[in-house]
């Protein structure tokens, strides 16, 4: 259904830092960048992307938006969730952990990026 997704930022050597260490956690490559300075990040088969707004207004982020990035088990959940606030990001809602939901177990982790991006690392308990 996605080709991508990519959010805006304000301070690309911020965001550099701080994808770079959560991509790290889960296995991940640091960023590549393009001829407009975009940060591409490649990782199982999904391409994220961060960008300076080319329309040169301000970046913000999307309230009631969030981006969800799926783990490979609790352990990673916990991983990217702690080199996400030790680079910068801030831990919201409740400590990573087990939810239980109607739709299913899982192991959630919330984040927001230094420009104030909502981001979820989720791994789903097998049925």
């Amino acid at each position: 259904m996605f080709s991508h997704v990519m959010l805006g930022s304000n301070d690309l050597a911020r965001s550099r830092a701080f994808y770079d260490a959560l991509f790290g956690a889960v296995g991940g490559k640091p960023a590549m960048a393009d001829d407009k300075g975009r940060l591409i990040y490649l990782h199982k088969g999904g391409i994220f992307m961060v960008s300076m707004p080319l329309d040169g207004d301000p970046a913000c982020h999307a309230n009631g938006g969030t981006i969800g990035f799926a783990m490979d088990g609790p352990e990673q959940v916990v991983a990217w969730h702690d080199a996400g606030v030790a680079a910068g990001g801030t831990s919201i809602e409740d400590p990573p952990g087990l939810r239980e939901l109607p739709f299913g177990k899982m192991h959630l982790a919330y984040l927001r990026d230094p420009d104030g991006n909502k981001l979820c690392g989720l791994w789903r308990v097998p049925a």
